[in-house]
């Protein structure tokens, strides 16, 4: 399918928001703008477990257009999601099996590829299904069982793994996504994905992730542990009031910020458009479960808390650290913030773009408390300059 690719004034309309704002429709939520930033369309990552590369990429194209790249264009997040793929089978060979081999991933995964391989536009390397929607079940079905296949066979060769084997994934890859172009023309000019990547401006050095866990040392580079982290990518560890520093200091000062959270917890409503994190859980009723991949609005949660500001629980640097140590903070879902926003109550939220469609009250969107958001947050990931000074020395950010 071809993508109409139209101009970022247009763009930037569509997502524009009033200056007062709510959740849903019949909402006492009232959300006054303190900064929103541009991004491209909402899409939907369908029946996969790849938000990393649609957030990422979303954040990247932010990126684009805030240094000015006329008609930014959607980037292909599948050729990150192939790439990247063919990157974590030899991760996994590499490591006899003993690594993780999913649909999910880091954003460290798309500096890697571009980096290594360049990027493209998606209107160049976009496969979807006949229904018009990305489903990589069947794709990661047989992809998993090859690599399993691999390693029980390395168990008892003799002569070591074949050297064809990668020609195998890739040809699976090829068969679900299709070849992954060498060259193409794009507005009338002829480019591989190498030059692609240098003509968006963008250099991936200059980005950074923060993280905040005390099992490693404060203000220090740590490699974050979570499962799609295949590629051990490094992230500056800091005390957790300074991730919502970081964050309200760039969004203030023009960049946007990539998310990676936990998005299991009862207060986390895409149907109802808000993150929150209210001080009785018990109010809330789930019905249902999550996908397996919270590729979807997730289960149903019906609570007044989502339709009238309810008293959060405190979050604390240890309660924090409880929820990651004991596993019910975990790598869920990659998201990409692009605005900061108050409540009549004082309390403030970050206006976060999902990949789940736009089925929901704010389109593609939701509201997250900065409550939520200290206690379920991974990683952000952004420009190094969207950090304040401050910081920056004391992390050692150059």
């Amino acid at each position: 399918m071809k993508n109409i690719l139209l101009p970022v004034s247009f763009l930037i309309g569509l997502c524009s928001f009033a200056q007062t704002v709510s959740n849903t429709a019949t909402s006492k939520y009232s959300f006054t703008k303190i900064a929103h930033l541009d991004a491209l369309p909402v899409q939907s990552q369908g029946n996969t477990g790849t938000c990393w590369s649609f957030s990422g990429l979303s954040f990247f194209e932010s990126e684009m257009i805030r240094k000015g790249v006329k008609n930014t264009p959607a980037l292909s997040e599948m050729y990150i999601v192939r790439k990247a793929y063919e990157a974590k089978a030899v991760s996994y060979v590499r490591a006899d099996g003993k690594k993780n081999f999913s649909e999910g991933g880091a954003f460290h995964d798309i500096p890697y590829v571009i980096s290594a391989y360049g990027i493209v536009p998606q209107s160049v390397y976009n496969t979807k299904n006949e229904s018009d929607k990305y489903d990589h079940s069947e794709m990661f079905a047989v992809l998993n069982g090859t690599m399993s296949g691999i390693i029980e066979n390395m168990k008892t060769a003799t002569n070591g793994i074949s050297p064809v084997w990668k020609k195998a994934i890739s040809g699976v890859l090829d068969a679900y996504l299709g070849v992954a172009p060498a060259d193409f023309m794009y507005e009338g000019k002829k480019y591989t994905p190498q030059s692609y990547a240098a003509a968006t401006g963008l250099k991936m050095e200059d980005y950074v992730s923060i993280t905040s866990f005390t099992n490693h040392p404060m203000n220090s580079t740590c490699v974050l542990e979570i499962p799609d982290n295949w590629a051990s990518g490094m992230s500056y560890n800091t005390q957790m009031e300074d991730l919502f520093t970081i964050a309200e200091n760039a969004l203030k000062n023009g960049y946007t910020i990539a998310w990676g959270a936990d998005v299991s917890e009862k207060g986390f409503s895409f149907r109802n458009g808000l993150g929150i994190v209210p001080e009785d859980m018990s109010t809330i009723t789930q019905m249902g479960k999550d996908a397996r991949n919270f590729s979807e609005a997730g289960a149903e949660r019906k609570s007044n808390a989502f339709e009238e500001p309810v008293k959060e629980l405190a979050i604390t640097q240890d309660l924090r650290q409880q929820g990651y140590d004991n596993k019910t903070t975990q790598d869920d879902h990659g998201m990409h913030i692009v605005g900061l926003y108050q409540e009549k109550n004082g309390t403030k939220f970050l206006l976060v773009k999902n990949s789940w469609g736009t089925d929901n009250f704010p389109k593609g969107y939701l509201y997250v408390s900065q409550n939520y958001f200290n206690y379920k947050t991974i990683n952000i990931y952004l420009h190094k300059d969207g950090v304040p000074k401050d910081i920056r020395t004391k992390l050692k950010i150059n």
